[in-house]
């Protein structure tokens, strides 16, 4: 867990919806505390949002994300407000992230072809996303937890796709540099703002992959790079070799294209893989 601060502590709205037995924090970073929260019922992820010293945004995302879930069907899903933002629960996804499960093929000497059903599980739960009319916008692997049952796709706070109230929308800054493709990072550089597409999720995904495999950010950049430098390595460089064997190195290698038109469609990439079984 990444702390800054004492994680934040759940609200009494929080408590009026349900009952914690226990509770521990799993992050504490960027203006927002997360809680796995265990009750009589089951676990629950526990969101609160606050300001963080360089986004106000992040106040708002927990209701915000709360309200995409509930637009897709995600249930049971509750939120509200507290003194410094928006609290939301949302039940919690068992499972490694991607980069976690794929943690032995990032050992050194290790020359096994990561799973090709791993990768076709996100590619699934990211083409399911799309299929509905939204996009994530924030694809990593962290947000790729690997289920008994599949892939599911968490952290949609910064979703795009459908309505939102505005009073708890705010603009789209980027996301994690690490997984941004090169169109974004040029329109954030250019005005601070870009436009999350179907497109930009695939360069994700692969980025996503390539890391959880190899380690290997999708393009080189100094560890003590500012966000500006970072961003302007992705929209300058090409991005590092894609050094997976086989149709998934292909298919990875074909997601982190340059140009957006010249990336295959999430439902394109299930098709490949299971073609490829």
């Amino acid at each position: 867990m990444t702390t800054s601060t004492a994680p934040k502590e759940l609200p009494r709205g929080v408590l009026e919806v349900i009952t914690p037995t226990s509770k521990r924090p799993v992050a504490n970073r960027r203006g927002s505390t997360v809680w796995r929260v265990e009750t009589s019922g089951g676990p629950y992820a526990v969101k609160i949002g606050y300001p963080s010293r360089t986004h106000a945004h992040t106040a708002l995302a927990p209701s915000r994300e709360a309200h995409i879930l509930r637009a897709l069907g995600a249930g049971p899903i509750h939120d509200g407000e507290w003194a410094e933002g928006t609290w939301s629960v949302q039940p919690w996804h068992s499972g490694p992230s991607l980069y976690d499960k794929w943690a032995p093929h990032r050992a050194p000497g290790n020359k096994a072809v990561p799973s090709r059903l791993d990768a076709l599980a996100s590619a699934t739960a990211l083409a399911n996303l799309h299929r509905s009319g939204w996009v994530h916008g924030d694809v990593q692997p962290a947000h790729l937890i690997m289920g008994s049952a599949g892939a599911t796709l968490i952290d949609l706070g910064l979703a795009r796709g459908g309505h939102v109230p505005a009073r708890w929308d705010f603009p789209y800054k980027g996301c994690l540099v690490h997984y941004e493709a090169p169109e974004i990072a040029r329109s954030v550089l250019a005005c601070g703002t870009a436009e999350p597409t179907r497109e930009s999720d695939v360069y994700a995904l692969g980025a996503s992959l390539l890391i959880s495999a190899t380690g290997w950010r999708h393009v080189a950049y100094a560890d003590d790079a500012s966000r500006e430098e970072q961003r302007q390595a992705i929209v300058d460089k090409p991005h590092r070799p894609v050094v997976i064997a086989g149709e998934l190195g292909r298919l990875t290698e074909a997601m982190l294209s340059y140009h957006p038109s010249d990336r295959p469609t999430a439902d394109e990439i299930c098709a490949a893989l299971m073609l490829a079984m």
